[in-house]
């Protein structure tokens, strides 16, 4: 996992319009949450409507929110770029929904899972990387982004986010033939 206290490691990607996003944009925002997910997977699909509420009830507080899949749509092609601009529309995400074709930006921030979840603070340092909340699908425990919003809400306080994190928890990138990362 990516330490704690690690900077934002750099992007500029795309979005399914092609327009690129960077990290520079979101430097006056008071945290950043970086999403590593996709269309397809369980996982996501169960927090989806959870993380799109998460996201406009944030934004008024100035939280910059950006999602990026780094899955390989060659051999996942209902995480293609297409794919993605039709489930931001459905799912009403109001952030950047970025791809990593390369997938160098899932690497430089040692993703594993849809969904994986960084939170940096002001100055873009990792303050967390955990579970949006204990809901998963089948267990019968509502989706809130519990976790999640409690990280935020001390990050936005000026507050340390406590350093007991819990991982998140879902389906592995699926990378390119012969591009797995060494962290794995």
């Amino acid at each position: 996992m990516l330490p704690l206290g690690t900077k934002a490691p750099d992007f500029r990607l795309p979005d399914p319009s092609g327009k690129l996003v960077a990290l520079a944009d979101f430097k006056h925002a008071p945290a950043l949450l970086v999403i590593f997910m996709c269309n397809h997977c369980p996982y996501v699909k169960h927090v989806r409507d959870g993380l799109a509420k998460l996201a406009r009830d944030y934004h008024a507080r100035g939280v910059a929110v950006v999602g990026i899949n780094a899955n390989d749509a060659a051999n996942y092609p209902a995480d293609s770029p297409a794919k993605m601009a039709e489930e931001a529309a459905a799912a009403g995400y109001t952030f950047p929904y970025l791809y990593d074709e390369t997938q160098a930006v899932a690497k430089a921030y040692r993703a594993a899972c849809t969904p994986d979840l960084y939170l940096f603070d002001k100055d873009q340092c990792l303050v967390y990387r955990g579970q949006f909340d204990a809901s998963r699908p089948g267990n019968g425990i509502p989706v809130t982004g519990k976790d999640l919003r409690a990280a935020l809400d001390a990050v936005l306080a000026g507050q340390p986010v406590p350093p007991n994190q819990k991982p998140s928890i879902g389906c592995n990138i699926k990378w390119k033939p012969g591009n797995e990362p060494e962290y794995f």
